[in-house]
């Protein structure tokens, strides 16, 4: 017996059987989705079913998802009654096992523990391939390369874990489906500024060339990295990086501007002054580059100068290009924004209408205006796929001087930022009768002024309107009396003179819109039956009662009369004019320059 080898107790064991920390490590996994159930769909991107070692622990794994799934309580208890229902409870080993998971915590982190169990069932396979291998090659009718099958199925098998699927395609798909109660278990959107743009999504700024689009980005680009609200909108801070495919150049001083307005640096905005083709290699390369940066916010200006050979109008071709930057999403969670040009008609970004299919938000930018003083940018939701649209957003220009910086002719180097209309509500539009209003009162315009005048001095100023809003706003300014060498008169208004009229429309006295401009003589439209700048005709003025009999004698033709006089003529007003809050004649006014040889013209 001296030829035979006794045989070492550890040699005896089965090699490979899974060794006590493994199992250790599946029991701190089981139990801690059982006292923290929140992580369960964390760990289920790790690990399924076949990943334990021991079949009890699969039979107890794919009980806890069932329980999670259908929102019931996970305890020692109601696994011992699912288990019991499938009748696996003995083959899961019974209610003291059960008990005895529910005693690992598992630290809290089961998706730690998770990583080892699956690491610890990646080098069983391994080891498994070997074997195969070795049986296969040793077998007494082995052939050269039969082995290598083993080697194509496990790493086709590897490739798919690294997919997050496993290896039968429809368990897998089966077990992402979600009843309505797992529902509360998904993850909502994140805002990222506002109720506008929202992390882990896809949105577009679409509108026509030269419409201040990438002004706008730059705008939420600088208030994500800085943290700063948005023109009063809440934002989340975070890294912004800009790839600056389109007008790299021009992109320094409109950062520069910003700084100046808001006196702060634009910190944690990068910027990579080039395109990236979304179609080439190296769109994988920026993908793990902000898979590791983990930045809150990618644009990408412009969305044509990323996708360079790509017919825009077909469906198929622009669908692959979505599907490229939705990649870029999913790797990195952050909001991807993609500036867009809009077609020649209409609001719609240029090319096929598949890619609007795939976008969380689109805002729509445009503006009005021929210089920064009186340019208008208007942005609107064309698309919130899970909010409601919201109202439209108006912002102004601000001209700002760069210091230091110098063109060749000596000219200061300039640029614009963005100044919020709508966190100004007491400013009236710009163009609007209510502005020039306010331009006109700025300026100590005189009220009586009429168009002629007015439409002079707008000229000169290079103010651009239409002469209905002109004559509106003269309207607007006669009616309330804005200056103080009328007041008097005003405060003389008999008490029954409504006190709204800037709110109340003069009766239509007849002629035509701008009639009265022909007339130089007259501030006043003609009344019915008038002709051509005829002025109101004159009423006989009215009379003291008769003391007695009600015959007329010289005492009550000298009777001061009770309608006021003209500040000029000292001789009684026509009422129309007086109820308008005019002290003089149409002819006395000395404004229109014409003074007529008897007072009471």
């Amino acid at each position: 017996m001296e030829n035979v080898r006794h045989m070492n107790p550890r040699d005896q064991a089965d090699p490979h059987a899974p060794v006590a920390e493994h199992l250790d490590a599946e029991l701190d996994v089981l139990g801690g989705c059982m006292h923290a159930p929140r992580h369960i769909p964390a760990v289920r991107t790790i690990l399924r079913g076949p990943d334990f070692a021991r079949p009890a622990h699969e039979l107890i794994w794919t009980a806890i998802g069932h329980l999670y799934d259908t929102g019931a309580p996970i305890t020692p208890a109601s696994l011992r009654i699912e288990l019991e229902k499938r009748k696996e409870l003995t083959r899961a080993g019974g209610i003291a096992y059960l008990v005895q998971v529910g005693d690992h915590a598992g630290g809290g982190d089961p998706e730690y523990w998770a990583e080892k169990v699956r690491a610890a069932a990646d080098l069983r396979a391994e080891a498994d391939l070997g074997r195969r291998i070795v049986q296969q090659a040793t077998a007494p009718d082995a052939e050269p390369g039969t082995a290598v099958t083993f080697i194509d199925q496990y790493l086709q098998r590897q490739k798919e874990r690294a997919a997050g699927r496993s290896g039968d395609p429809a368990d897998a798909l089966l077990a992402e489906l979600l009843d309505a109660s797992s529902l509360d278990n998904m993850p909502t959107l994140e805002p990222l500024v506002g109720d506008l743009l929202h992390l882990d999504s896809l949105a577009r700024v679409v509108g026509p060339s030269g419409h201040m689009k990438s002004f706008m980005v730059i705008d939420f680009a600088a208030h994500v990295g800085t943290g700063m609200k948005w023109h009063g909108h809440h934002v989340r801070q975070g890294t912004v990086v800009y790839l600056v495919a389109e007008g790299a150049r021009g992109i320094r001083k409109r950062v520069r501007a910003w700084e100046k307005h808001h006196g702060i640096k634009m910190t944690d905005v990068l910027f990579l002054p080039r395109p990236v083709q979304a179609m080439s290699p190296e769109w994988d390369t920026l993908i793990e580059a902000m898979r590791r940066l983990e930045p809150a916010m990618i644009v990408i200006d412009t969305q044509a100068r990323i996708s360079v050979g790509v017919e825009e109008n077909s469906a198929k071709e622009l669908g692959l290009v979505v599907d490229r930057m939705e990649q870029l999403r999913a790797a990195t969670g952050a909001c991807v924004l993609v500036i867009h040009h809009t077609g020649h008609v209409g609001e719609h970004g240029r090319g096929s209408s598949s890619a609007k299919g795939a976008l969380q938000s689109e805002l729509h930018v445009s503006k009005k205006g021929d210089s920064a003083k009186n340019i208008v940018v208007t942005m609107k939701v064309g698309k919130q796929k899970d909010d409601e649209e919201g109202g439209d957003l108006q912002f102004g220009l601000k001209v700002i001087t760069l210091d230091g910086e110098f063109k060749a002719d000596g000219r200061p180097v300039t640029s614009v930022v963005l100044e919020s209309l709508d966190a100004r509500p007491d400013a009236p539009a710009i163009g609007t009768p209510e502005w020039l209003v306010r331009r006109l009162d700025t300026d100590r315009v005189d009220m009586r002024w009429g168009s002629p005048r007015v439409i002079e001095w707008c000229r000169d100023r290079g103010i651009q309107m239409r002469k209905d809003k002109i004559e509106e706003a003269i309207r607007i300014r006669k009616r309330r009396g804005s200056f103080d060498e009328l007041q008097d008169a005003r405060n003389d208004l008999p008490p029954d003179l409504p006190r709204d009229l800037e709110t109340q429309t003069p009766p239509d006295l007849g002629g035509r819109s701008g009639e009265f401009e022909q007339n130089p003589r007259s501030n006043l439209p003609p009344q019915a039956g008038g002709g051509t700048g005829d002025g109101p005709s004159k009423p006989p003025s009215p009379r003291s009662p008769s003391r007695e009999g009600g015959g007329v004698g010289e005492d009550e033709k000298n009777t001061t009369p009770t309608t006021p006089l003209c500040t000029i003529c000292d001789t009684e007003l026509q009422p129309l004019r007086y109820e308008r809050g005019y002290t003089t004649h149409l002819g006395c006014d000395p404004e229109t320059g014409s003074h007529p040889n008897t007072p009471a013209a």
